[in-house]
């Protein structure tokens, strides 16, 4: 009884504690992106015609219907200095075409393309990648995933905010105004759950970056081995953003997102790839297991029987007011992310927002089931600490 009446004790302080954490969180995320993002700098860190060059890598594989316009805004860049590096695994890939086709459509525009790869791991984008990375002329490299589309001026904001200290830039992932209940699920996602743990992880000195638009110092990429040292890990980014935070240098935030805008989406695979993810943060970091409790419908769970256990509250009330001030909170977060109105209705918001909450718990007991893992045109298996394994077909 003694025992019983220590953990019910226990389990109330934590919940007690969750609470302050997790609203911590919220009001730092909510905070952050007003101040932060969607900014114009009244103040020029640089000299337009001195901002350093720059080297993109573009790894490309396949083909939606939204690369080539998706593609097309970074060969009209606002920026006085920087190549184009477009790399593709196979000759036969449809994106070659769509590649020649911008070549000869910008003549003036520095770009090359790479076709072929090179083997140097299990990690297929850092193969592909390996040609053009051998291929840099400066000394910036900006690590770009073929999905994101930029505005005229994105490669100034980050250059600007790569200062003497600072080794690595990167973009708070975010999703572009598409049609249909998938895009708004993922809009949901990536305005919500993602930038309250991506921007409080940040603000709080713990290196939280995703490799979907990164800009680096290739030097300092170069001292810890280059693209080769990451080829082991599946999560590349992850591991090149340690290296460079292990030699002392610190990361920057873009004020403007990294504007996803893939031609192929839908729920299935905006699970599938929730699922992957989670997998490889489980892989990496065993603190990952404790994620479902930073979720709302078990979290407020937790939070509520805490505060039935001491204050004799009625939980279940607790429970949907609590439900209802993070449904409020993740709204006034996602307007901020958006920078401007939004393409879908409060309605449609709320449908989303219940569904990717009831999901979570479900996408993460389905990443535990199975440590594999497909990506591009490979399954891995996982191994502690992120390295992974091809699992060949016999």
């Amino acid at each position: 009884m003694v025992l019983l009446d220590l953990a019910l004790q226990g389990l109330s302080v934590f919940g007690f504690i969750l609470f302050l954490v997790l609203w911590l969180m919220h009001f730092m995320s909510i905070i952050y992106v007003r101040l932060h993002l969607h900014k114009k700098r009244s103040e020029v860190k640089q000299p337009f015609g001195q901002l350093a060059g720059v080297s993109l890598l573009k790894p490309l594989k396949g083909v939606d219907p939204n690369l080539i316009s998706n593609l097309e805004t970074f060969f009209t860049l606002d920026y006085p200095k920087y190549e184009i590096l477009l790399c593709i695994q196979d000759q036969d890939d449809p994106a070659v075409d769509v590649c020649k086709k911008l070549l000869g459509k910008y003549p003036n525009v520095d770009a090359r393309l790479f076709i072929g790869g090179k083997k140097v791991g299990i990690n297929p984008k850092i193969n592909n990648l390996m040609p053009g990375y051998e291929g840099a002329k400066y000394g910036l490299v900006w690590i770009c995933d073929s999905g994101i589309r930029v505005k005229p001026d994105s490669l100034t904001d980050m250059t600007n905010q790569m200062t003497e200290k600072v080794g690595l830039v990167h973009g708070l992932p975010y999703v572009a105004d598409r049609q249909g209940f998938a895009a708004t699920l993922e809009q949901v996602y990536f305005g919500t759950s993602h930038p309250r743990s991506y921007i409080s992880a940040n603000v709080t000195g713990i290196k939280c970056v995703t490799g979907m638009s990164c800009l680096m110092r290739k030097d300092v990429l170069d001292q810890a081995g280059g693209l080769v040292a990451f080829a082991q890990y599946i999560a590349e980014d992850y591991f090149m953003a340690k290296a460079i935070a292990d030699r002392g240098w610190k990361f920057s935030m873009a004020t403007q997102v990294a504007m996803q805008n893939s031609g192929s989406y839908s729920i299935g695979q905006f699970q599938s790839r929730m699922i992957r993810w989670t997998k490889l943060r489980i892989n990496m970091l065993p603190g990952t297991v404790l994620e479902p409790v930073s979720e709302c419908f078990l979290a407020s769970l937790i939070i509520g029987w805490a505060a039935h256990y001491v204050f004799r509250w009625d939980m279940m009330v607790f429970f949907m007011c609590h439900c209802l001030a993070w449904f409020i909170s993740d709204y006034i977060q996602l307007t901020g992310v958006q920078g401007g109105p939004l393409c879908f209705s409060k309605l449609d918001f709320a449908v989303a927002w219940f569904i990717r909450e009831s999901m979570a718990v479900q996408i993460f007991l389905s990443a535990l089931w199975d440590p594999t893992i497909s990506w591009r045109t490979g399954r891995y298996r996982l191994r502690c600490g992120g390295t992974a394994e091809e699992i060949l077909d016999v």
